[in-house]
């Protein structure tokens, strides 16, 4: 009787351990607990939410790319240009020479655009379509194309709207701008565009790798450049013919312009955020213009690294004055550094020159700290509306 007490108690026991056992184990892989690891190693745990991360990451792509790509368009440039015929051979070497024909159009896939208004307004940089001598076209993602009836230039950042008339027939889906103003180093971003413009509908992905950075930008082909302060900086791959395209956030909406690509580095581009293009698309709805107001200097921002390594102070260093500008107006000149803007210090990491300006209206007085020869001195002028 005792042997069988005992062996139904061992059984008992035996049967609470097993169960146990299971639990824990059921719970720590449900639950991640990962206790058991120690002792019964899962060799797909780490497998698994590395995967489960992709399988996330890659679904969050497919899902914007699908949402809007069909409003990322494509700028190409219609341009008359010397042909070369009639090549003469000689023996010698010394006069082989090409002789140029007449002037024959010449077509060319050149920048990036997103449609912002069914009606047919089309967002862009404005170096992609510099030459007012050029005709320009719009090709949409199902390879229909369409002539530029007009096109709207702002005069102080580098941004462009195109009109053109689209087949009644064709609907054309704006796409959803977001917010730029909250925006976090380490987001993730997706850029649509024509890389290298050849490339159309090319999607890349990255990360927001820097904010208030300041940049000069321009074009490969156009030969423009422009100084823009206050960019975002992404490691998303931003290539020639990118300029124009949108980037977007994982939402699908749009939070900056792809505006360059940093000359012999690796994964750094740049977008104007889109808070930027909304203030000015804003202003064009109302008045069908751009009117912005405008101080009328090139410069360059003097970091505080720079000012104490030339013994100068940080601001904005003037490398070009406009003629009959606010800025001429009021004596500035070349050489001279701009220190604060309304008694507010100008600092790159601030946005510099460009953001105090971009907050001010055609007609507004301000006051300009000026730095020249080892002195500062304030001076008043009027904003006034660019000629451009």
């Amino acid at each position: 009787m005792i042997r069988i007490k005992r062996f139904i108690i061992g059984v008992a026991v035996g049967i609470v351990v097993i169960v146990s056992i299971l639990g824990g184990a059921i719970s720590d892989r449900l639950f991640g607990y990962r206790i058991l690891d120690k002792f019964f190693p899962n060799q797909g745990s780490g497998a698994g939410i590395t995967q489960q991360k992709v399988v996330t990451e890659e679904s969050v792509v497919i899902d914007v790319v699908e949402k809007s790509s069909s409003s990322v368009v494509t700028v190409g440039i219609t341009k008359a240009q010397p042909v070369a015929n009639n090549f003469q051979w000689d023996p010698f070497g010394f006069f082989n020479r090409a002789e140029l024909g007449k002037p024959e159009p010449v077509s060319q896939d050149i920048g990036s655009g997103f449609i912002v208004d069914k009606d047919g307004l089309i967002v862009t940089n404005k170096h992609v379509v510099a030459d007012t001598s050029a005709k320009y076209r719009v090709i949409t993602k199902d390879d229909k194309e369409y002539e530029v009836q007009k096109i709207y230039r702002d005069p102080t950042n580098d941004l462009a709207v195109l009109q053109i008339s689209p087949d009644t027939t064709l609907v054309l889906k704006p796409v959803a701008l977001g917010d730029s103003g909250n925006l976090k180093v380490g987001q993730f971003v997706i850029a649509i565009g024509t890389a290298l413009g050849e490339f159309r509908q090319t999607v890349t992905t990255g990360v927001i790798s820097g904010l208030g950075r300041g940049i000069t930008a321009g074009s490969v082909f156009e030969g423009s450049v422009e100084r823009l302060d206050n960019v975002i900086q992404t490691d998303a791959a931003i290539n020639p013919g990118n300029s124009g395209g949108p980037l977007f956030n994982s939402a699908g909406q749009v939070i900056g312009i792809n505006v360059a690509v940093a000359q012999g580095g690796q994964n750094v581009g740049f977008a104007i955020p889109i808070n930027v293009i909304k203030d000015a698309l804003d202003n064009f709805n109302q008045t069908g213009k751009f009117e912005r107001a405008y101080l009328g200097v090139r410069y360059r921002l003097i970091s505080q690294d720079l000012a104490l390594m030339n013994e100068v102070p940080q601001g904005a260093y003037v490398v070009e004055v406009v003629v009959g500008s606010p800025a001429e107006r009021a004596g500035v000149k070349i050489g001279d550094i701009i220190t604060k803007f309304d008694g507010q210090a100008v600092k790159e990491a601030d946005g510099g020159l460009a953001k105090f300006i971009g907050s001010k209206k055609i007609g507004d007085k301000v006051r300009l700290t000026i730095w020249r020869d080892g002195k500062e001195s304030d001076v008043e002028t009027t904003l006034q509306q660019s000629s451009e």
